[in-house]
């Protein structure tokens, strides 16, 4: 379960949060997923320490606005949406340019938080989701729309082209499955999951919704940012 989870986390992060325009230095592109992250010991310092984001209830994010806002300085963040790609540039073999930050994938580090089940994936994902949309109740619409029509609607087309005897619709559908799992495919490859998982991402994609809009529903209850028995103030970071 927590494999998974990890893949289809970085699938939805790569996609969501576009790891090519994270690494841009424009202080508005600001992305992470942060498991595992490095950061300069003199960037850290010109941020003003952890202290610049004990406040974050997203802090891997807020992390990566910090340093994209050093202007003028030489900073640069190492950033892992979960894992460290493989032969991936140290900090020294990088370009010393201001604000940025880099991203990716590795298999070589572990977490050490399990996900043992979809109770705990679900509180993870719910306990931040709506604050990634700034608690904006447009851009919740918006994404759960979204949502539903680049990944639930092409099964649904099929099976239901397939009831009817739709077959333009079915083969429609199909296609747009097809094209979905070959996107999920890398992933699921790379975490060394069944190859069944990147046929699953429709119902994958249907419980992020779900937890999108959980999160939501706790923030207008007061119960938003809930983390180990506590609630947590929330903040746009």
């Amino acid at each position: 379960m927590g494999t998974a989870s990890h893949s289809s986390l970085c699938l939805f992060l790569s996609e969501a949060l576009s790891l090519s325009l994270g690494k841009q230095s424009n202080a508005s592109n600001r992305s992470s997923g942060g498991g595992c992250i490095l950061i300069r010991r003199e960037t850290l310092e010109q941020i003003g320490g952890i202290q610049a984001i004990r406040q974050a209830l997203i802090d891997d994010c807020a992390l990566a606005q910090a340093v994209k806002d050093v202007r003028g300085q030489e900073s640069e963040l190492i950033q892992n949406p979960k894992f460290k790609i493989q032969n991936s540039p140290t900090p020294n073999s990088l370009t010393q340019t201001s604000g940025k930050i880099w991203l990716g994938l590795s298999d070589r580090t572990r977490s050490l938080r399990p996900y043992p089940s979809l109770e705990t994936i679900w509180s993870m994902v719910a306990r931040t989701a709506f604050t990634q949309l700034g608690y904006n109740p447009l851009l919740l619409i918006g994404t759960l729309i979204g949502m539903t029509l680049v990944y639930l609607v092409p099964p649904l087309g099929f099976f239901l082209g397939v009831a009817l005897g739709n077959w333009m619709l079915a083969v429609l559908g199909l296609a747009g499955w097809l094209l979905m799992s070959l996107a999920y495919y890398p992933t699921v490859r790379f975490y060394n999951c069944s190859l069944l998982f990147a046929f699953c991402l429709p119902a994958i994609a249907f419980l992020y919704t779900l937890m999108t809009l959980d999160s939501a529903l706790q923030h207008w209850q007061g119960q938003g940012g809930s983390w180990k028995g506590r609630v947590y103030p929330q903040k746009v970071s």
